[in-house]
């Protein structure tokens, strides 16, 4: 279990670039505490694996376009395949330690087109009214299935037949997941358009961070009105599209600070957030501490 401090996304895009996801084995697994994240949290992304999670101790809030909730140690879930999400800490008393089961449907299916896809793992991955299927302790139900994913968590990828387990463990999971959302399945919800929009509006966003970027460049990018632009963003993130310029720009600010050696200047302008007083002004605004502060005190860390 690979134990994750940081995000990475593939070149041009927000999908989520999962290291040492093979093709022989779509199939990672992570021990995540958020607090080791750049900003304490993870930024909206979405990958088109499935992400199976169990909270080990503290509390996590995950945001979709959909709404928020929050998961207490002992409570976890399913986030669907390409669905846009973040995640940030629930609590800052004590350590918010997340592990995940982060996988291809195809290590279920096996061949696409097979019976098993069809019958099985379509109705959940296509389904646009199940972006998160959140697991509670206190609901019978909940609790089976919470109980089989802690459970799954336990076996060791230097046994035999480690891969044949794991899968054996994932697809009775995956079993119960259905019988749990088959009431949400049965109700007709049309793709919602806005969802493509926005991944489409976040990946200029991350191609074009450290230019001038205009709301009617960014709308037109991708073929909109300024206005329905707005209510994209608002709809979906919940935010403006240039408040999510700025938290964009900051959060490639703090990797750059936590990370390397460059002056805060050279970071204000690479970012995209200007000299090195604006930079500062800003900053402070956000994280209320200096660029300066922060470097310090993430560089610190790991000494």
């Amino acid at each position: 279990m690979k134990n994750i401090q940081d995000i990475a996304f593939h070149p041009g895009s927000k999908e989520e670039l999962l290291p040492g996801f093979a093709k022989e084995f779509p199939y990672i697994a992570s021990r995540v505490e958020i607090s080791q994240y750049t900003g304490r949290f993870v930024p909206w992304h979405w990958h088109r694996a499935v992400e199976l999670f169990y909270i080990e101790s503290g509390a996590l809030v995950y945001r979709t376009p959909g709404g928020e909730a929050l998961f207490p140690a002992g409570s976890g879930g399913l986030v669907n395949a390409n669905v846009l999400h973040m995640t940030r800490e629930g609590t800052r008393t004590g350590k918010n330690i997340q592990l995940l089961h982060i996988f291809h449907v195809s290590l279920l299916a096996g061949e696409q087109g097979s019976r098993i896809e069809q019958r099985y793992i379509h109705p959940i991955i296509t389904a646009p009214q199940i972006e998160l299927i959140p697991l509670f302790p206190g609901n019978t139900g909940h609790e089976k299935i919470l109980r089989m994913i802690r459970e799954s968590f336990l076996l060791s990828d230097d046994a035999c037949g480690y891969e044949i387990r794991l899968r054996a463990a994932l697809s009775e999971i995956w079993l119960q997941l259905l019988e749990e959302v088959r009431p949400a399945l049965s109700k007709h919800v049309n793709y919602n358009k806005s969802n493509d929009r926005i991944k489409s509006m976040l990946v200029y966003i991350h191609e074009h961070y450290q230019e001038k970027i205009s709301i009617r460049e960014l709308a037109a990018a991708v073929c909109l009105s300024e206005r329905e632009c707005f209510r994209i963003f608002q709809n979906c993130l919940h935010m403006t599209p240039a408040e999510y310029i700025k938290s964009c720009r900051l959060q490639a600010a703090c990797q750059m600070l936590a990370q390397g050696e460059e002056s805060v200047t050279v970071i204000g302008h690479a970012c995209g957030l200007g000299n090195s007083s604006y930079f500062g002004k800003v900053f402070r605004e956000a994280l209320h501490c200096t660029p300066t502060q922060y470097r310090e005190k993430w560089q610190d860390r790991d000494r």
